[in-house]
């Protein structure tokens, strides 16, 4: 833009370049075929309940970039534009962003693309504006990862943890108002009624918008740096908090008033209100703040919510100038959308496999029976196929649970659950777990490392034995295992996966060695097991 006049809009509004006008809705239009699949995905994530408040965010970083525009100083304006422009280092920044887009569309994982919308989104200010100029209008496009999905591992385990602190304050507040009260991993048991603290109740739905809010107020905050960290950072243990006072009143009103209470209409309407209460609190922080100041403003001038000219500013975009790389990065964009979209895309067939309906449910000795999954863990399971058996001894002994999750793709926010994460929200505590090493001889196996673990839910005791299945090869490291599926996506054009989990109960009636007798369970089970499921999880 024609920063020389940047304190005139009205002559702003006046001075069109068509040129620098078609160069500037060439880029935009000429980098879309890229980020389409990114668009895509936004839409879709957009529509859950975490990430419904997206739409707003695109809006309000345009807001806060036009009130740059109007309120940056003379001097600073003049400083920039007293200094080489260095226009190119957003046009490596939008190569950047190109390459992420293409790379997410080749790999099929859309969070890819997106991160590449933003960097593509950077280079684009820092092209127009000039590196000196442009990197003072960065705030604005920080703002826009507020819209973006976590990893789905993060999103999972964080989800998990969640869960757990919110159960945990939830429960003590119960205590407080003298009503006897039992945690059981996720489980609040009142006696008569018992609540389930789910994933959709774990405070995330609350944590990333008010994430974004808190950043937005502190932004508009007008007060010292130290004054907008405080507001900034105290978002997100305000919505654990509030989220676990939620639990616990929910929990205090089901005890005096009956389950209904944590059903329907009131328990979205408790959200809302919560949701509420995290804005109105961060406000109060806003004025105690204020009051710490030599001259303290009341709320309404303490956080500026000025609307005044930004119309005039957004008129500015007839200003751009064509300069030689907004022209280069407009050409660069034109040439990998041409090319993406004339390369067919890499079409790689699954290597057959038998659904597990067909699994076998009896072995030498051994004889089970398969069942379905609650329709709820079913949902967040998000498996293309699955199969859980348990299997019963002949002698009579303990049983041996057999479970295995298959996904076809596990780049689309999809994927491998870690039991590690999984069981304590089932109240099950991991009491102990590491690496072990197993031999399957006469096996596609043969030795290989699974995760072996002792977990406990008051005095019972399991043995878990669990492993992520990659493609023939196995896994324990489930953060390794996602960077593999990338790999492997790239390389082979394959990101399908498995889980395969073993789990036996650690009993008395095995004597004194009970844990090894468990071990020896397991083991027996593996043997049978093991050459035949290369039919179901294909290397």
């Amino acid at each position: 833009m024609d920063v020389s006049a940047a304190g005139n809009p009205n002559t702003l509004q006046q001075s069109l370049n068509p040129m620098g006008l078609f160069w500037f809705c060439a880029l935009i239009v000429s980098s879309l075929p890229v980020f389409w699949y990114g668009f895509g995905f936004l839409g879709s994530i957009w529509m859950t309940p975490e990430y419904s408040h997206g739409p707003l965010i695109p809006l309000i970083s345009l807001y806060l970039f036009l009130r740059e525009l109007r309120d940056i100083s003379p001097d600073k304006v003049a400083e920039a534009a007293g200094k080489p422009p260095r226009r190119w280092i957003g046009v490596c920044i939008i190569g950047l962003g190109l390459f992420l887009g293409v790379a997410g569309n080749v790999t099929q994982i859309p969070d890819v693309t997106t991160y590449g919308m933003i960097v593509w989104t950077s280079g684009l200010v820092l092209t127009v504006f000039g590196w000196p100029r442009g990197r003072l209008h960065q705030l604005p496009v920080l703002h826009l990862i507020f819209m973006l999905a976590l990893p789905g591992v993060i999103q999972w385990k964080l989800s998990i943890f969640l869960q757990g602190v919110s159960s945990e304050i939830g429960v003590a507040m119960v205590r407080a108002m003298g009503i006897p009260v039992y945690l059981n991993g996720n489980i609040i048991d009142l006696g008569v009624y018992q609540l389930h603290v789910a994933e959709a109740c774990s405070g995330l739905r609350y944590l990333f918008p008010i994430l974004s809010f808190s950043y937005l107020t502190a932004i508009l905050y007008k007060g010292p740096m130290w004054h907008k960290f405080v507001l900034f950072f105290a978002a997100a243990p305000l919505a654990v908090m509030m989220n676990s006072f939620r639990i616990g009143m929910i929990g205090i009103m089901v005890n005096y008033r009956g389950i209904e209470a944590a059903e329907g209409f009131l328990h979205y309407f408790e959200g809302w209100v919560i949701f509420l209460l995290c804005i109105g609190v961060l406000f109060a922080m806003a004025v105690g703040l204020q009051r710490l100041t030599r001259d303290p403003k009341p709320l309404s001038e303490a956080i500026d919510l000025d609307f005044h000219g930004l119309p005039a500013e957004a008129m500015r975009i007839k200003s751009i100038q064509p300069s030689r790389e907004l022209i280069m990065a407009t050409l660069v964009s034109a040439v990998v959308s041409f090319a993406f979209l004339v390369t067919p895309p890499r079409i790689v067939d699954l290597p057959d496999r038998s659904s597990f309906s067909t699994f076998p449910t009896r072995f030498d000795g051994w004889a089970g029976m398969s069942r379905r999954l609650d329709e709820g863990v079913e949902a967040a399971l998000k498996a293309d196929d699955y199969v859980e058996i348990n299997y019963l001894p002949s002698n009579g002994k303990e049983p041996v649970n057999f479970f295995s999750a298959w996904y076809a793709r596990q780049t689309d926010n999809s994927g491998i659950h870690s039991p590690e994460v999984c069981l304590p929200g089932s109240g099950w505590e991991m009491f102990r777990i590491g690496k072990h090493t197993v031999d399957m001889p006469g096996t596609v196996y043969g030795t290989f490392d699974l995760h072996r673990a002792i977990i406990q839910r008051g005095v019972d005791k399991q043995l878990v034995y669990y492993w992520f299945e990659q493609r023939g090869t196995r896994m324990t490291n489930d953060f390794l295992a996602k960077l593999d599926v990338l790999v492997d996506n790239v390389v082979l054009g394959r990101s399908d996966g498995a889980l395969v989990r073993f789990v036996t109960p650690i009993t008395r009636d095995d004597g004194v060695d009970a844990v090894a007798a468990a071990d020896e369970r397991i083991l027996e089970m593996m043997r049978n097991i093991l050459p035949t499921l290369p039919e179901y999880l294909p290397e």
